[in-house]
Protein backbone atom coordinates (compact mmCIF):
# COMPACT_ATOMS: atom_id res chain seq x y z
CA UNK A 1 0.00 0.00 0.00
CA UNK A 2 1.72 3.30 -0.89
CA UNK A 3 2.40 5.84 2.17
CA UNK A 4 3.55 8.94 2.53
CA UNK A 5 7.27 8.41 3.63
CA UNK A 6 9.82 11.22 5.32
CA UNK A 7 12.71 11.43 7.84
CA UNK A 8 11.71 13.04 11.04
CA UNK A 9 13.51 15.15 14.02
CA UNK A 10 11.18 15.64 16.82
CA UNK A 11 12.06 17.01 20.38
CA UNK A 12 11.83 15.12 23.61
CA UNK A 13 12.80 17.02 26.55
CA UNK A 14 16.36 18.68 25.66
CA UNK A 15 16.89 16.54 22.93
CA UNK A 16 15.57 15.83 19.24
CA UNK A 17 15.32 12.78 17.83
CA UNK A 18 15.77 11.06 14.97
CA UNK A 19 12.44 9.31 13.39
CA UNK A 20 11.52 6.75 10.42
CA UNK A 21 7.74 7.88 9.76
CA UNK A 22 5.26 6.03 6.45
CA UNK A 23 1.52 7.07 6.65
CA UNK A 24 -0.52 4.86 3.70
CA UNK A 25 -3.48 6.79 2.69
CA UNK A 26 -6.43 5.96 4.87
CA UNK A 27 -4.58 4.22 7.49
CA UNK A 28 -6.01 2.96 10.24
CA UNK A 29 -3.48 3.91 12.97
CA UNK A 30 0.09 4.39 13.24
CA UNK A 31 2.35 2.18 15.11
CA UNK A 32 4.89 3.94 17.41
CA UNK A 33 8.36 1.63 17.74
CA UNK A 34 10.21 1.57 21.02
CA UNK A 35 13.45 -1.06 19.78
CA UNK A 36 15.46 -2.84 22.13
CA UNK A 37 18.46 -2.35 23.69
CA UNK A 38 21.70 -1.91 21.87
CA UNK A 39 19.77 -1.80 18.45
CA UNK A 40 18.26 1.48 16.20
CA UNK A 41 15.50 2.00 14.40
CA UNK A 42 17.17 0.45 11.22
CA UNK A 43 16.75 -3.01 12.71
CA UNK A 44 16.03 -5.62 10.31
CA UNK A 45 13.56 -7.08 12.11
CA UNK A 46 11.89 -3.97 13.13
CA UNK A 47 12.13 -2.78 9.47
CA UNK A 48 10.44 -6.16 8.50
CA UNK A 49 7.64 -5.93 10.95
CA UNK A 50 6.88 -2.19 9.55
CA UNK A 51 6.82 -2.85 6.34
CA UNK A 52 3.97 -5.28 6.50
CA UNK A 53 2.11 -3.14 8.96
CA UNK A 54 2.48 -0.48 6.22
CA UNK A 55 1.52 -3.03 3.87
CA UNK A 56 -1.82 -3.96 6.19
CA UNK A 57 -2.83 -0.37 6.27
CA UNK A 58 -0.93 1.52 9.22
CA UNK A 59 1.50 4.03 9.41
CA UNK A 60 4.51 3.65 11.69
CA UNK A 61 7.16 5.58 13.01
CA UNK A 62 10.29 3.73 13.71
CA UNK A 63 12.61 5.99 16.04
CA UNK A 64 16.25 6.40 17.95
CA UNK A 65 15.19 6.83 21.19
CA UNK A 66 18.95 7.83 22.28
CA UNK A 67 20.74 10.64 19.69
CA UNK A 68 24.04 9.82 18.13
CA UNK A 69 26.25 11.11 20.74
CA UNK A 70 24.29 9.07 23.67
CA UNK A 71 24.82 5.66 21.21
CA UNK A 72 28.41 6.19 21.40
CA UNK A 73 28.22 6.47 25.12
CA UNK A 74 26.15 3.26 25.34
CA UNK A 75 27.98 1.45 23.36
CA UNK A 76 30.83 1.40 26.03
CA UNK A 77 28.90 1.93 29.26
CA UNK A 78 25.65 -0.44 28.42
CA UNK A 79 23.74 2.40 30.39
CA UNK A 80 21.33 4.08 28.58
CA UNK A 81 20.01 1.66 26.92
CA UNK A 82 18.22 0.05 30.50
CA UNK A 83 17.28 3.39 31.62
CA UNK A 84 13.60 2.66 31.09
CA UNK A 85 12.41 6.17 32.68
CA UNK A 86 14.35 7.66 30.34
CA UNK A 87 12.94 6.22 27.24
CA UNK A 88 9.56 5.80 27.96
CA UNK A 89 9.85 9.63 28.42
CA UNK A 90 10.85 9.87 25.22
CA UNK A 91 8.32 7.80 23.99
CA UNK A 92 6.09 9.27 24.92
CA UNK A 93 7.65 12.71 24.14
CA UNK A 94 7.07 10.73 20.40
CA UNK A 95 3.22 10.02 21.05
CA UNK A 96 2.65 13.72 21.68
CA UNK A 97 4.35 14.80 18.58
CA UNK A 98 2.41 12.31 16.65
CA UNK A 99 -0.60 13.69 18.23
CA UNK A 100 -0.16 16.96 17.75
CA UNK A 101 1.94 16.77 14.07
CA UNK A 102 2.99 13.89 12.53
CA UNK A 103 -0.44 11.78 12.34
CA UNK A 104 -2.98 13.96 13.75
CA UNK A 105 -6.10 12.55 14.10
CA UNK A 106 -5.34 8.80 13.73
CA UNK A 107 -4.88 6.25 16.74
CA UNK A 108 -1.97 5.06 17.97
CA UNK A 109 -0.67 1.54 19.28
CA UNK A 110 3.10 1.01 20.47
CA UNK A 111 5.19 -1.73 19.40
CA UNK A 112 8.06 -2.41 22.07
CA UNK A 113 11.05 -4.92 21.35
CA UNK A 114 13.22 -6.30 24.54
CA UNK A 115 13.76 -3.52 26.75
CA UNK A 116 11.63 -1.17 24.60
CA UNK A 117 8.66 -3.18 25.56
CA UNK A 118 8.92 -1.51 28.98
CA UNK A 119 8.53 2.05 27.47
CA UNK A 120 5.73 0.92 25.57
CA UNK A 121 3.95 0.07 27.94
CA UNK A 122 4.62 2.96 30.29
CA UNK A 123 4.01 5.78 27.29
CA UNK A 124 0.58 2.99 27.59
CA UNK A 125 0.10 3.76 31.38
CA UNK A 126 0.88 7.20 30.98
CA UNK A 127 -1.60 8.07 27.49
CA UNK A 128 -4.20 5.97 28.38
CA UNK A 129 -6.67 8.38 26.21
CA UNK A 130 -3.74 8.01 23.42
CA UNK A 131 -2.86 4.29 22.74
CA UNK A 132 -5.44 1.96 21.88
CA UNK A 133 -3.37 -0.82 22.01
CA UNK A 134 0.08 -2.36 22.31
CA UNK A 135 2.34 -5.15 21.37
CA UNK A 136 5.44 -6.50 23.19
CA UNK A 137 7.79 -8.89 20.93
CA UNK A 138 10.34 -10.94 23.11
CA UNK A 139 10.14 -7.98 25.43
CA UNK A 140 10.94 -7.37 28.88
CA UNK A 141 6.89 -5.65 30.53
CA UNK A 142 8.38 -6.49 34.11
CA UNK A 143 10.87 -3.55 33.65
CA UNK A 144 7.38 -1.35 33.68
CA UNK A 145 7.19 -2.00 37.11
CA UNK A 146 4.24 -0.14 38.65
CA UNK A 147 2.89 0.97 35.97
CA UNK A 148 1.78 -2.81 34.36
CA UNK A 149 -1.43 -2.05 36.64
CA UNK A 150 -2.05 1.42 34.86
CA UNK A 151 -2.12 0.28 31.38
CA UNK A 152 -5.51 0.43 29.57
CA UNK A 153 -4.76 -0.94 25.98
CA UNK A 154 -5.31 -4.31 25.20
CA UNK A 155 -1.78 -5.58 25.13
CA UNK A 156 -0.30 -8.47 22.87
CA UNK A 157 2.97 -10.17 24.56
CA UNK A 158 4.50 -12.31 22.26
CA UNK A 159 7.34 -14.55 23.24
CA UNK A 160 9.24 -17.22 21.50
CA UNK A 161 8.94 -20.66 23.36
CA UNK A 162 12.52 -21.37 23.55
CA UNK A 163 12.97 -17.98 25.29
CA UNK A 164 12.07 -19.40 28.59
CA UNK A 165 13.22 -16.80 31.17
CA UNK A 166 11.53 -14.24 28.78
CA UNK A 167 8.31 -15.82 28.83
CA UNK A 168 8.36 -16.83 32.18
CA UNK A 169 8.99 -12.68 33.22
CA UNK A 170 5.89 -12.30 30.47
CA UNK A 171 3.77 -14.52 32.10
CA UNK A 172 3.96 -13.10 35.13
CA UNK A 173 4.38 -8.90 33.92
CA UNK A 174 0.49 -10.39 31.93
CA UNK A 175 -0.76 -11.10 35.71
CA UNK A 176 -0.34 -7.61 36.46
CA UNK A 177 -1.96 -6.04 33.71
CA UNK A 178 -5.46 -4.95 34.57
CA UNK A 179 -6.78 -4.47 31.20
CA UNK A 180 -7.03 -7.33 28.25
CA UNK A 181 -3.75 -8.80 27.44
CA UNK A 182 -2.69 -12.16 25.88
CA UNK A 183 1.06 -13.90 26.03
CA UNK A 184 1.18 -15.55 22.52
CA UNK A 185 4.05 -18.09 22.40
CA UNK A 186 5.81 -18.90 19.08
CA UNK A 187 6.65 -22.19 19.33
CA UNK A 188 10.87 -23.05 19.13
CA UNK A 189 11.29 -19.18 18.21
CA UNK A 190 14.35 -17.79 20.60
CA UNK A 191 14.65 -14.42 21.61
CA UNK A 192 15.52 -12.53 18.40
CA UNK A 193 13.18 -15.14 16.23
CA UNK A 194 15.52 -15.27 14.19
CA UNK A 195 14.33 -18.94 13.25
CA UNK A 196 12.40 -19.62 9.71
CA UNK A 197 9.25 -18.42 9.47
CA UNK A 198 9.11 -17.05 13.56
CA UNK A 199 9.33 -13.48 12.79
CA UNK A 200 6.52 -13.96 10.02
CA UNK A 201 4.39 -15.11 12.86
CA UNK A 202 5.07 -12.61 14.72
CA UNK A 203 3.92 -10.20 12.00
CA UNK A 204 0.61 -11.86 11.30
CA UNK A 205 -0.12 -12.21 15.11
CA UNK A 206 0.53 -8.61 15.68
CA UNK A 207 -1.90 -7.50 12.34
CA UNK A 208 -4.26 -9.11 13.86
CA UNK A 209 -4.38 -7.94 17.08
CA UNK A 210 -4.14 -4.36 15.82
CA UNK A 211 -7.07 -5.12 12.91
CA UNK A 212 -8.65 -6.36 16.35
CA UNK A 213 -8.72 -3.19 18.34
CA UNK A 214 -8.05 -0.70 15.04
CA UNK A 215 -10.02 -1.89 12.45
CA UNK A 216 -9.41 -0.35 9.15
CA UNK A 217 -11.12 2.90 8.51
CA UNK A 218 -13.82 2.19 5.20
CA UNK A 219 -12.58 3.79 1.82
Amino acid sequence: MPADRRTVQLPAGTVELAGDLAVPRSAAAVVLFAHGSGSSRHSPRNQQVAAALQEAGFGTLLLDLLTADEERVDERTRELRFDIPLLAARLTAAADWLGAEGAAGLPLATFGASTGAAAALITAADRPDVVRAVVSRGGRPDLAGTALARVRAPTLLLVGGADTQVLALNRTAAGQLTGVSEVSVVPGATHLFAEPGALEQVVQRTIAWLHRWLPPRAG
